[in-house]
């Protein structure tokens, strides 16, 4: 566990309180989510360590159009803690909390060459019945992985790629 998730994880709650609390979690995913991203650009996060910045500044540069009043004191919270660089993870910690009360398995699936939709679908299926829950998948291409795919959902790695099963191969045959 890095340091940076460990400091993350109390406002990742706090966030998440406050967004059921208003019914609002949705609003606020994409709200943490462009806060993330400005937070993250090597300009912004210069920016937000500058100590002429003031903390309204900061939740102005942070808060995209049309946020709420809790959402921008959440980020003045952030901003006066020193923490705005760690919303990216925060917002990440936020989204598996909305998925695990929304019961729902965020999976990734990384493969050779694009997939087609049938066999995503598949995927999903298969992962579905595995987890007994609802399943958004994500995707992503990796030439490097030779053929199959890489399936990543929380706490389970499915490596079914041809570099994965080529380097188990390796290992075995080292023994």
């Amino acid at each position: 566990m890095t340091q940076a998730l460990t400091l993350a994880r109390p406002y990742a709650r706090a966030a998440f309180q406050l967004a059921r609390e208003a019914g609002r979690a949705a609003d606020w995913s994409q709200a943490l989510a462009f806060a993330a991203r400005v937070a993250a650009d090597p300009q912004a996060h210069a920016l937000l360590g500058h100590p002429q910045l003031g903390e309204a500044d900061a939740v102005a540069l942070l808060a995209p159009d049309g946020a709420d009043d809790t959402f921008k004191r959440f980020l003045g919270l952030l901003v006066s803690n020193h923490r705005a660089a760690l919303l990216p993870e925060v917002a990440g910690l936020y989204e598996d909390l909305r998925a695990e009360a929304d019961r729902v398995v965020n999976a990734r699936v990384t493969s050779a060459s694009e997939l087609p939709v049938s066999e995503l679908e598949s995927i999903k299926a298969a992962l579905k019945r595995r987890f007994g829950r609802e399943v958004e998948v994500s995707t992503a291409v990796d030439p490097t992985l030779i053929g199959g795919a890489v399936i990543d959902a929380g706490d389970v790695v499915i490596d079914g790629s041809l570099r994965g099963k080529l380097a188990r191969l390796q290992t075995q045959l080292a023994q």
